[in-house]
């Protein structure tokens, strides 16, 4: 940050001042003295048209003086109350009168005096609600807004002297006299001393100077960010993260301090006081800035004898400083976390409510953001097309993270450093950092090249470098592996600046001392020694010069090539230039011009050529770009009161003098005189300038030798177009038309009768609302151009996705491509049926279309589609693919397509290997393999047996197994149900000889197992149905004597199962159906027979029932 003293205010008869209070959101100064002095003053600053003179530069002026009249004694305490405009004063004599706002000047609204004690401090709380007024004689009292007391406490013995409350309101911190702070609750109950731990070693009488919580209204500058600040007038300060912190922040300023304040964000603690000059004796009143962890930012010397108060101004822009008999205010300008690449601006902010930076990377030329919510982010740098965010990768692992990003934000690319990023720059092949004690440099794969194609995340030989700020490298080749530990060596001379261009890398430090290294291989080829301590670098656009801003805002120029001769005859590279600019906090060499620089000094932008410079500018802005004659500059400041919607208000552009003068003279004077002065002060951009005037007055001469002098082959080649046209206004339109002057340009060629031309200028704009005015209204078009143009347009919509009109313009213009794409984007299917019908036979948007019906499952319409082009198999993938397997089949059958069973028994196997049973089930059954279905139930029927599952299940199970295999019977017709006839007969006849030859077995008990006989005599009876036999056969296995007891139950269980379900008569074998109804054997001739199942039951009992018992088919 930089800041500089801009305004001061006298206040009448000389009186002094002893408190100043700036309203954060309504912009009111309250400034109470002696004497009863008590004023509310407010700077208004004048908002014109000009971009250029917004914010802090342009003029200010007192809007509002008001004297208020009330206090007799000094007034010792004024403390705002942002919520509810109201201000609260108190003088020496313990007077407190409550000031409020009616219609535009201030009135008393309450006042209460102890009369008792001297009121030392008073705190609104964070919403205004209440306010906290000590006593110096220990009387503390909390009230509310609209004047009711709240609580009253009277601390014994201690002498109070500061308040303070918690961000939240539930804690009330109290300084003493005696350098304690006591914490107590909101309802005035004890809690805690608070732990001073900045005073050892401090002896003798310590007083404390101020007692500051911010309270988070704007967010942290980073998690868990010290927001508590306390400091004594000896100069000794902690700032800690909350009351009970153990491990604060200490710092030693050195002052004899007055008063400390927080800015608007917490970002930046102010402590104002006065310390004694180096070298004299007396004091000098300065301000000191640090930030939350105790950094030192910067320090501001004001004139004068005493410093008593300090105040910021809502957006930190201006701190108002009460000394003596004056109000100085001072600007600042803040250290942004920002960068400008390819016409986007990337900057951050806090939001209350996330603890992440807020990163917005802002197109200005078109006007979009693209918004990153970004972790521990600790600075942005950015360079032609890529910028670069240095991030804290984790609390706990002490890693950091440079993320190289496009212009919309887009990670390309990262690397994980281990040294803080304290400076961060970059060029269009390097991203180099520095910590306090090492430089680390990492060439970046550009994305626009191939080589981006490598794996990310490994690292690359050759592409980071890491050396000690001790070091003499020597651009060796680059280590595989980077070691970091190097980097955490110490260093007496640490670094505070860097900056870098292609060629080289300048290092600033402490001492003066500057290192000069060639790029990339960092080697050491220079040390400068300057008698000042750099601040920020700068090198311009030939690594020629060095431009330094010192820590007190002191520009100078370094220039590197420069050989110089000592008196002793030794040569030495570099030369300090004389040149010296004071207050700059801003600067930047042009782009194209090593001679040619900008700089901001306090509120003016100067631009220098040679070092001379041009009149200053009214500008805050910081600068993005400085080439082609032009600056671009960002209000920064502006766009942070509201961040998160920048403006193109908030972009500045400015051209310097000889581009002015040369517009001037193409206006005022001549083409002739113009180009002397041109001549005379050659750039490219007053060339091309040059040029564009002579075209506009046609003077082809002067316009094609500016176009050469700038390069510009394009501009030579449409000159020596022109050159051809004999028509003037033929010449004329022309000229508009590169100019971008369309509609001047069009009706030129209208009235010259020339439509085509003008069609032909609106084609290539792409205007083809426009074409299609033209194509109408006149007889220069014909039905193609016209067809041309209704496409365009349907393509126009398509693009924002607004199908419905698509579709109105591509029916025009008989697209029928893009027509079926609109169709299936709004799920109009029947558009696309009728598509298909009005297409002819093989067309080749067919396929195209059949596709889009099988996406969405409509397999009948895709079917239809790819007939139509003779695409079968394709027709029959689809039917597979969603599982129409009957359509398939008949596909299959009426085109003599035999793959069909293969494709069928794969995609079966395929699900049996998923384990999918019932999906190969139910496909066997669509496509008509009522077998294999069969087979498929009859198995889980057989598995749930084994289980001993539910019975009901079972049945369930068996009886569509059944079914399948009628239907099985049914497809297969008469000549199956023969084949299966003869197999029963034949099988029959094998059975009873099978029954025979086992009864001679018995004869051979001594031989064979009488086991194995009359288990294969059992066998073959039972399946000849000779149960008599079979009978006999069980009853002599039971009582084999060779059998286990687990054996022979398993028989009895076996026997018992063969019985129950044979219906046969035992003395003849005849077997009779068993009725399904009752279980008994049907012996009478008529009976019920079901038509699904073919099961038989008796007339009687069937007519109760409605269905089928076993397969439920109604009778």
């Amino acid at each position: 940050m930089f800041v500089y003293l801009s305004k001061k205010i006298a206040i009448p008869n000389n009186t002094k001042l002893r408190c100043v209070s700036w309203n954060k959101d309504q912009g009111y100064i309250a400034c109470g003295g002696e004497e009863g002095l008590l004023k509310v003053l407010k700077l208004e600053t004048q908002t014109g048209k000009d971009v250029k003179v917004k914010g802090l530069a342009a003029p200010s002026n007192l809007s509002m003086n008001q004297t208020l009249e009330g206090h007799s004694g000094a007034v010792q305490v004024v403390t705002w109350n942002e919520h509810y405009q109201k201000l609260t004063t108190s003088d020496q004599y313990g007077l407190i009168i409550v000031w409020m706002l009616y219609k535009g000047s201030w009135y008393e609204e309450m006042i209460n005096n102890r009369n008792k004690s001297v009121v030392r401090s008073m705190g609104w709380n964070a919403d205004g609600q209440k306010i906290c007024i000590v006593y110096e004689d220990g009387a503390v009292i909390v009230g509310s807004v609209d004047g009711n007391r709240i609580w009253g406490k009277e601390l014994r013995g201690v002498t109070l002297a500061h308040v303070e409350w918690s961000p939240d309101g539930k804690l009330i911190l109290f300084g003493m006299t005696n350098g304690e702070v006591h914490v107590y609750d909101n309802s005035g109950n004890f809690i805690a001393k608070l732990q001073i731990y900045c005073l050892s070693g401090i002896t003798g009488a310590i007083h404390i100077a101020g007692v500051q919580w911010y309270n988070g209204l704007n967010g942290y500058i980073e998690p868990n960010c010290p927001c508590l600040a306390i400091c004594f007038d000896s100069g000794r300060c902690q700032i800690m993260r909350h009351e009970a912190d153990e491990n604060p922040v200490l710092i030693d300023t050195g002052m004899q301090v007055a008063q400390i304040a927080w800015n608007h964000n917490g970002s930046v603690l102010a402590v104002a006081g006065s310390q004694h000059a180096l070298g004299q004796e007396k004091e000098v009143n300065v301000v000191q800035f640090y930030a939350p962890f105790g950094e030192h930012l910067r320090t501001l010397k004001v004139p004068g004898k005493q410093m008593y108060s300090c105040s910021w101004e809502g957006g930190s822009l201006r701190i108002a400083l009460a000394v003596d008999s004056f109000i100085y205010f001072a600007n600042i300008r803040p250290d942004y976390k920002w960068g400008y690449c390819s016409n986007t601006v990337v900057y951050s902010f806090t939001k209350p409510d996330r603890i992440e930076h807020c990163v917005i990377f802002w197109d200005t030329k078109n006007n979009e953001k693209y918004v990153k919510y970004v972790r521990n982010l600790i600075a942005i740098t950015a360079f032609g097309d890529y910028c670069c965010l240095a991030t804290k990768a984790d609390e706990m692992t002490g890693q950091y993270v440079l993320v190289l990003c496009n212009s919309i934000g887009t990670p390309l690319d990262s690397k994980y450093v281990e040294i803080d990023p304290v400076y961060l720059t970059m060029t269009k092949t390097h991203i180099i950092t520095a910590s306090k004690e090492a430089i680390y440099t990492w060439q970046f794969k550009n994305p626009k090249k191939l080589a981006t194609l490598e794996v990310a995340g490994k690292r690359r030989a050759g592409t980071e470098r890491l050396y000690h700020i001790d070091d003499q490298p020597t651009g060796a080749a680059a280590v595989e592996e980077v070691d970091f530990s190097k980097a955490f060596q110490g260093t007496d001379d640490p670094i505070c600046a860097i900056c870098s261009s292609d060629k080289t890398l300048i290092v600033g430090r402490e001492s003066g001392t500057l290192n000069r290294y060639s790029m990339p291989m960092l080697s050491l080829t220079h040390k400068y020694a300057l008698s000042y301590r750099p601040h920020q670098l700068t090198l311009n656009c030939n690594s020629t010069r060095l431009a330094i801003i010192d820590i007190s805002g002191m520009l100078t120029f370094f220039d590197l090539e420069t050989r110089i001769t000592d008196q002793d005859g030794k040569e030495s590279v570099g030369e300090q230039l004389k040149f010296e600019r004071k207050d700059v906090w801003d600067m930047k060499f042009a782009d194209d011009n090593p001679e040619l620089f900008a700089m901001m000094e306090k509120t003016r932008m100067y631009i220098f050529r040679n070092l001379d410079p041009e009149e200053p500018i009214l500008s805050s802005g910081y600068i993005c770009q400085f080439s082609d004659l032009q600056i671009k500059s960002v209000l920064l400041d502006e766009i942070m009161k509201d961040p998160e919607n920048p403006t193109k208000d908030n972009m500045a552009e400015m051209e310097i003098k000889s581009l002015r003068d040369t517009r001037d003279l193409l206006e005022k004077v001549g083409i002739a005189d113009a180009q002397q002065f041109i001549e005379d002060n050659p750039h490219p951009r007053l060339w091309r300038l040059l040029a564009e005037s002579a075209l506009e007055q046609l003077n082809l001469k002067v316009a094609e030798q500016a176009f050469v002098r700038c390069r510009d082959y394009q501009g030579i080649e449409f000159v020596k177009r022109l050159g051809n046209l004999q028509n003037e206004n033929m010449k004329q339109a022309e000229v508009a038309a590169y100019f971008r002057r369309f509609e001047e340009a069009e009706r030129k060629y209208l009235d010259m009768d020339r439509r085509d031309l003008a069609v032909s200028l609106r084609k290539k704009l792409g205007d083809w609302f426009r074409v299609v005015q033209l194509l109408k209204t006149g007889a220069g078009g014909d039905d193609v151009q016209l067809e041309e143009a209704w496409n365009a347009i349907g393509d126009y919509y398509a693009d924002r996705q607004k199908w419905q009109q698509a579709v109105t313009y591509y029916v025009q213009g008989r697209n029928q491509e893009r027509l079926s794409e609109c169709y299936y984007m709004l799920e109009d299917y029947p558009g696309l049926e009728k598509m298909v019908q009005s297409l002819p036979e093989n067309h080749k948007l067919l396929p195209d279309i059949a596709a889009m019906f099988v996406t969405v499952g409509m397999c009948e319409q895709a079917v239809t589609s790819y007939i139509k082009c003779n695409h079968i198999k394709k027709a029959i993938d689809c039917c597979v693919h969603l599982n129409q397997w009957n359509q398939a089949i008949d596909l299959a059958k009426t085109h003599n397509v035999r793959e069909i069973d293969i494709l069928l028994s794969k995609y079966a196997s395929h699900l049996l290997e998923k384990d999918k049973v019932i999906n190969a089930i139910e496909l066997y059954r669509k496509a008509g393999n009522f077998l294999e279905a069969a087979k498929l139930l009859f198995k889980i029927g057989n598995e749930q047996m084994k289980k001993k599952e539910k019975p009901l299940q079972i049945k369930k199970i068996y009886v569509l197994g059944g079914l399948l295999i009628e239907q099985y019977h049914e497809q297969m017709k008469l000549t199956s149900r023969a084949k299966v006839k003869d197999k029963k007969g034949a099988m029959v006849r094998y059975v009873d000889a099978a029954m025979r030859t086992a009864l001679f077995l018995r004869e051979y008990e001594d031989i064979i197992d009488p086991c194995d006989i009359y288990s294969l005599l059992a066998l073959a009876a039972s399946a000849n149905k000779a149960f008599g036999t079979c009978s006999k056969a069980f009853i002599k296995l039971e009582t084999l004597e060779s059998l286990t007891q687990e054996q022979r139950q398993q028989y009895e269980e076996l026997a018992l199962e063969i019985f129950t379900k044979s219906t046969a008569c035992p003395n003849c074998d005849t077997k009779f159906p068993t009725c399904i109804v009752t279980g008994r054997p049907l012996l009478e001739y008529q009976f019920w027979m079901c038509s699904a199942c073919k099961h038989r039951a008796y007339e009687t009992e069937i007519t109760r029932r409605q269905t089928c018992p076993l397969c439920h088919t109604p009778v």
